[in-house]
């Protein structure tokens, strides 16, 4: 398996205000998001001394707070703030960048109400999801048996901590010796992945499935939305069974830490001619550029 990050002995964390070595970096074993997965998380990537749609993500991660009744005692600009502070701290101009806010130190129940602060630190280090390889080749992909959580009970839209239901499904891949897989609604129609959301395309048509069908609004998905019309490609939210990707010609996965990736096989279907296809890498190329030459400064 390729999944890497990397760290140093010096790392710097943001913990609650203050930038610390990485070995001072502890919280409390009363803390919620510890006892209970009770908090919120945010991935965010640097690319060229550049976080790329700094802004869309601290909304998300603003929009998760205020679902899960999260009364956070910072400003959206103290949280850019202290997000550009860590990468500096850590001498980084790319990379990966992860916000986790729990809801705090609390008693053993689970009343949320007796959890006063709530807890933030910021993580920046150097990552890579995938090999080089598969981005040339493509990923070859399973369907998992563990199906993503209905809406009724927790909406997809939110980033939680609680990602236990991911963590088996990615158990699933890992088993099978795949790096991903596709993770089906309770009706069988597919979701996302386990951390990725899909896009397949048909007869030079892009399709992804509509957050309705339990996923994520992925920051990566809303700009594959802005290139496929900027690239003139045309672009719809439509339902999708396994069927679907079975026999469309072409698919890739999109993420903050995968970006652009194709897949080229699920569950042994070959998909198309087994190779990434032609608006996959026109895609692929065309996010690089635009990553690499926006975002907000930080360096």
């Amino acid at each position: 398996m390729s999944e890497t990050s990397s760290t140093s002995d010096n790392q710097k964390i943001w913990l609650d205000g203050e930038i610390i070595d990485k070995a001072d970096a502890k919280i409390s074993v009363f803390d919620h998001g510890v006892l209970y997965g009770d908090g919120i998380f945010e991935g965010i990537r640097m690319y060229s001394g550049r976080v790329f749609r700094l802004d869309e993500h601290i909304d998300r991660l603003f929009s998760s707070a205020k679902s899960i009744l999260i009364d956070l005692p910072w400003t959206k600009e103290e949280v850019i703030e202290a997000t550009i502070d860590t990468i500096k701290a850590n001498n980084l101009t790319d990379g990966y960048v992860r916000l986790v806010i729990t809801r705090g130190v609390g008693g053993l129940g689970l009343n949320p109400y007796l959890c006063p602060t709530p807890s933030m630190f910021i993580i920046a280090a150097n990552i890579q999801l995938y090999s080089d390889e598969s981005y040339e080749g493509g990923l070859d992909l399973i369907t998992c048996a563990t199906r993503r959580p209905t809406p009724a009970s927790l909406s997809p839209q939110v980033k939680s901590l609680n990602y236990l239901n991911n963590v088996m499904a990615k158990i699933e891949c890992i088993q099978a010796g795949v790096m991903e897989g596709i993770m089906l609604n309770e009706q069988g129609y597919v979701a996302e992945c386990t951390g990725d959301n899909v896009f397949i395309v048909k007869k030079g048509v892009v399709y992804t499935p509509p957050v309705s069908d339990g996923s994520l609004d992925g920051i990566t998905r809303e700009v594959i939305f802005d290139l496929c019309e900027s690239e003139g490609i045309e672009l719809r939210e439509a339902s999708m069974t396994r069927h679907d990707v079975f026999t469309c010609d072409e698919a890739f996965l999109t993420g903050t830490a995968a970006e652009v990736i194709p897949f080229v096989k699920l569950d042994q279907r070959v998909i198309g001619d087994g190779s990434p296809g032609p608006i996959s890498r026109q895609l692929i190329t065309a996010f690089r550029k635009l990553a690499n030459s926006e975002g907000t400064p930080c360096v």
